[in-house]
């Protein structure tokens, strides 16, 4: 489940311009607050805080805008 929860959010840093895919992010941890354990709750909460600091490539970002 912890892994499912991760491909979701790459998937969102791929497809969505930055302050969409954060708040994909919530609703992703909104969600699986109530589906892992405490533990994985934790590591999943580090591995979204780390992509959120992560600047999507230029070329993406031009891309992602074209499409609006």
């Amino acid at each position: 489940m912890l892994q499912a929860c991760k491909e979701l959010i790459d998937d969102a840093k791929m497809g969505c311009a930055d302050l969409v895919f954060k708040e994909v992010c919530l609703e992703i941890l909104s969600r699986a607050s109530h589906v892992l354990t405490r533990n994985q709750f934790k590591q999943l909460v580090a591995y979204a805080s780390e992509r959120m600091k992560e600047k999507i490539p230029f070329e993406l970002r031009e891309q992602l805008m074209a499409h609006r």
